[in-house]
């Protein structure tokens, strides 16, 4: 399994613990269960590998990560959202957001770059290309607004 394949579970992992206003841990149990899991990949694709341990912990530490600061990182992409609350992002473009925004504030091991450009991929494949823009402006302003040094860096 890729990082990416990871990475967008976890993003399915925190919408679904968003919309049902659960603990993340409330939903590894069951959804992990690998004959449950198993049942997935029937239904969609991501889910034809089971997550190996290294993967596994990556996912949980993602998805509890940006649960446990979603106050702050929602603070984030309000700011940087011009004329936007949270309420009106679409769902999916929000948890995508949130991740994105987690990976590049508490998860070192990620590069930034990384972070952004596969949020904006995994976008593509469940939003609109307006949204998509919509998400990659809020990622780019959070990058030139927070880690203004870092952005002068990947200029020279």
């Amino acid at each position: 399994m890729k990082r990416s394949t990871a990475r967008e579970i976890a993003i399915q992992l925190s919408f679904a613990a968003a919309a049902a206003n659960l603990e993340p841990g409330e939903l590894f149990e069951r959804f992990f269960d690998e004959e449950y899991y198993k049942s997935l990949a029937s239904e969609q694709e991501l889910f034809a590998e089971y997550p190996d341990p290294k993967q596994m912990e990556y996912i949980k530490r993602l998805t509890v990560l940006t649960a446990e600061n979603r106050s702050e990182i929602d603070g984030f992409i309000e700011r940087y959202a011009k004329g936007w609350r949270v309420e009106r992002i679409s769902r999916t473009a929000l948890a995508i957001l949130r991740c994105a925004i987690c990976e590049i504030l508490y998860m070192d091991e990620v590069p930034n770059a990384a972070a952004i450009n596969e949020a904006v991929e995994l976008d593509k494949g469940y939003d609109e290309p307006d949204t998509v823009a919509f998400v990659n402006g809020v990622l780019g302003g959070f990058m030139r607004g927070e880690f203004p040094a870092e952005q002068e860096a990947e200029k020279e």
